[in-house]
């Protein structure tokens, strides 16, 4: 997101309330962080009477999501009374030890990953990102991390295509092909925004590196790339459209389209080379997760 998160006492409940099952009117969810988790699919909306309302189907994910964001989430599943007493300020209190919730960042950095290696520098002190099947590497000084200029960044939106990069080499061999200037050797790091989203742009803004985002083919997932990244970092940042777009998004989700078309449909688009796949998504009334590019 690209506002600051405040983390609240009011926040703390309504995420508790979506953890034990509970539902929320749908004009209570429209804070950023609401936003975000409706964007990934862990809240989802529906019609309750005259309303509408959301609600979380899958509690542990949204956990895991909420403490990925977070310190002062990280405790949140402690906060469950088995008997259903409500909440009060001294539980926050006593776990956080602040009834005036404060925002605490206690580990900053960004997780990155590859399916090759990719020669990097902490602190000028060289060392190899190679990370083994099912790991990540979690680069907490990044102010001091760089990577050589013939290594294209790619931030993954979603965790499951972040984990599972290798699983997708046919559609990266596409995009390295793409970012290829004449016999230059091009590899690719693999980046994800969370936990930080603030501490991968800062990074980000101050290399030199080509970054290419990699996200769901939809408006919200443009709307991603155009305000956190290519708003901060410019035309070194593009967004990434595989050649198989318009085939995808025809075979897309109307509904995701419809849930998005309020908010979306009429932004502009600041960057040109982005309005094609627009168009596609416009054009069909629909938008294609990038899940589905994992075999």
């Amino acid at each position: 997101m690209s506002r600051e998160l405040v983390i609240t006492e009011s926040l703390l409940l309504q995420m508790k309330g979506l953890l034990r099952g509970e539902s929320l009117k749908a004009s209570d969810c429209k804070n950023a962080l609401c936003q975000e988790m409706l964007w990934e699919g862990l809240l989802v909306s529906a019609q309750k009477g005259r309303g509408m309302i959301c609600y979380a189907p899958d509690p542990k994910a949204v956990l895991a999501f909420l403490t990925s964001k977070d310190d002062a989430f990280r405790r949140l599943g402690d906060l469950f009374h088995e008997n259903g007493e409500q909440v009060l300020r001294a539980d926050f209190a006593r776990t956080t030890g602040n009834s005036k919730i404060q925002k605490v960042r206690s580990c900053k950095g960004f997780l990155v990953n590859s399916y090759e290696p990719i020669e990097a520098a902490l602190n000028e002190v060289p060392f190899v990102v190679n990370p083994f099947a099912g790991t990540f590497v979690f680069i907490s000084d990044y102010e001091n991390f760089r990577v050589p200029a013939n290594v294209v960044i790619v931030g993954i939106e979603n965790m499951e295509n972040f984990r599972y990069v290798e699983r997708q080499k046919t559609i990266f061999e596409e995009l390295r092909k793409s970012q290829k200037n004449n016999s230059e050797d091009v590899k690719l790091l693999f980046v994800s925004r969370y936990p930080q989203t603030s501490d991968l742009v800062k990074w980000l803004v101050n290399v030199q590196n080509r970054y290419v985002h990699f996200g769901d083919l939809d408006l919200a997932g443009v709307h991603i790339f155009l305000t956190e990244f290519f708003a901060k970092i410019g035309s070194r940042a593009s967004f990434f459209i595989p050649q198989d777009a318009e085939l995808r998004i025809s075979n897309g989700s109307m509904e995701r389209y419809d849930a998005q078309a309020a908010r979306f449909e009429n932004r502009t688009v600041s960057d040109e080379r982005v309005q094609p796949l627009v168009d596609l998504i416009k054009k069909y009334h629909k938008g294609y997760d990038q899940e589905g590019y994992i075999v």
